[in-house]
């Protein structure tokens, strides 16, 4: 962004951990991906896995969007070839309702998995990321990914 030279240029593989790697088909083999998601030593050792496998500057934490609303209770899965899929869309404003006032212990399964994965990289960064808020209430709206969002721009409009 400065315009400055680099030793090394940056890099983010967006999806570090996943297919690619045979021992993340093994561990996640059976696993639903929220609750690999939610396993604190589950989501370490898959974020560790593509620094073991290429030496990577930096890790990125092993999760999913759609895990904040899931840690809130909402009832939420990932289906494979799918994407997020929520069993009772949000209709209404009144829906919002439903949502708890966020506490730390909600997250407790994330801090978890981060101290995990903290401890073991030592000096290896570690990424985190959020969903934005409009991608994570989309999913809650229309209760899956949609392409049109009908039922989300209808909401905004009301």
């Amino acid at each position: 962004m400065r315009a400055r030279s680099v030793d090394r240029p940056p890099v983010w593989f967006m999806r570090q951990a996943g297919r690619s790697l045979p021992e993340y088909r093994e561990v996640r083999a059976g696993v639903p991906m929220l609750d690999a998601c939610l396993d604190p030593a589950l989501a370490a050792e898959i974020t560790l896995q593509p620094v073991r496998r290429h030496g990577v500057d930096a890790a990125i934490f092993f999760s999913d969007i759609v895990v904040p609303v899931k840690c809130a209770g909402v009832d939420v899965v990932i289906t494979p070839g799918v994407g997020p899929v929520v069993a009772e869309p949000f209709a209404a404003q009144s829906d919002l309702a439903r949502l708890p006032t966020p506490t730390p212990d909600m997250f407790d399964a994330v801090a978890a998995g981060v101290r995990t994965t903290v401890a073991e990289l030592g000096a290896t960064p570690l990424i985190g990321f959020a969903g934005a808020p409009f991608t994570v209430a989309s999913y809650l709206i229309e209760g899956g990914p949609s392409r049109d969002l009908p039922r989300t721009k209808a909401m905004i409009i009301r």
